[in-house]
């Protein structure tokens, strides 16, 4: 089968195109003839690599991805899948049988993985996932947007209405507005009738974040000391109740100034690196929660793309490239000129 592969870590030139052998359906997973896949920074860091990821090459990258049952594992019973159905899959697998999963905290399990990190992903003509992650995708709704849709919504879902506790009236800040996550958190945000206020880079940008339903909208180049206008001009001097921040080091010391007292910034990522200088003054004092969120749990993936499916959030698609030109669309992704999702079309 055509996949899309590492034999070594590195840049993004080390991404190959070419022939693999197709995946084994185990007993619990089905087989998926893909037809749409779509990028995040994961992809990026997998293959960079970092200290402790031990990875069986050839590595197949991709989280995200949707298609058609072709096979149905043995042991995969009482569960509303057919062959010949098109799914689309939450990327985040567990073991599903230990007590932590069985609880419902499935992205805490000790063997939680996300498909394109630690095992093969979904960046080839078939990939398995467990049957458990599976969803049926309605009768024409649009696989690019079905395959574009579970890694940033359930991740943006969990961050602002599980760890965030989001509620009508809130002020968010999302940094970093044009990217995946970021996006899916705005129209959270509007859907739960919060005010949302988003960082982003060019005046381009803004255009498309107000058309998208930002309320404010913030050019960090051009102000670079905006945390003092959200305070004063939109907060009204109180500040915001919820920040949303998955850039890391650049932007996290800001993200904790724009805070009212008792507010809570939410992290699903750094893709400006991970470490960084915080004023625990200003912690303790304000009494702010910094909470991390990885993922989700099945429950909390199968609400939000059920609001995708009725239209309530759509995914936005920035751009479609073919299987083939992968690493052209990962290096696209990784100058930040993109608006919205970058997707492959097999």
């Amino acid at each position: 089968m055509k996949a899309v592969y590492i034999e070594k870590h590195g840049t993004l030139d080390e991404i190959k195109f070419g022939n693999l052998e197709p995946p084994r359906c185990k007993p619990d997973e089905v087989l998926v003839k893909t037809a749409y896949c779509a990028l995040n920074h994961l992809d990026i860091f997998v293959t960079a690599g970092w200290v402790g990821l031990k990875l069986e090459f050839p590595h197949v990258l991709g989280s995200d991805g949707c298609g058609e049952v072709v096979e149905l594992g043995s042991e995969v019973k009482n569960i509303p899948i057919n062959v010949g159905d098109m799914v689309t899959i939450n990327p985040g697998t567990s073991c599903g049988k230990c007590d932590i999963c069985l609880s419902g905290n499935h992205n805490f399990c000790t063997k939680f993985s996300i498909k394109g990190e630690f095992e093969r992903g979904t960046f080839a003509e078939q990939f398995t996932v467990p049957a458990a992650n599976v969803l049926k995708i309605p009768e024409g709704f649009p696989l690019d947007e079905a395959a574009a849709a579970p890694l940033s919504f359930l991740t943006a879902w969990r961050m602002l209405t599980t760890k965030a506790q989001i509620k009508t009236g809130d002020f968010v800040f999302i940094q970093g507005g044009s990217g995946g996550v970021s996006l899916c958190a705005l129209q959270i945000a509007n859907f739960f009738g919060a005010t949302a206020i988003v960082s982003t880079s060019t005046e381009e940008k803004a255009q498309k974040l107000r058309e998208s339903g930002a309320d404010y909208v913030i050019n960090y180049n051009e102000d670079p000391d905006y945390p003092k206008y959200v305070f004063k001009e939109i907060t009204n001097r109180q500040g915001c109740d919820i920040v949303v921040d998955s850039v890391g080091a650049a932007t996290f010391p800001t993200s904790l100034r724009m805070l009212k007292p008792g507010g809570r910034l939410v992290t699903c990522g750094a893709t400006s690196g991970p470490i960084a200088k915080i004023n625990l003054n200003m912690v303790f004092w304000n009494q702010l929660e910094i909470l991390g969120s990885t993922m989700s749990n099945q429950r909390e993936f199968r609400e939000v793309m059920n609001l995708v499916f009725e239209g309530k959030l759509k995914p936005i698609i920035g751009k479609e490239f073919p299987l083939s030109e992968a690493k052209e669309a990962e290096k696209y992704l990784d100058s930040g000129n993109h608006f919205g999702k970058i997707v492959l079309k097999i």
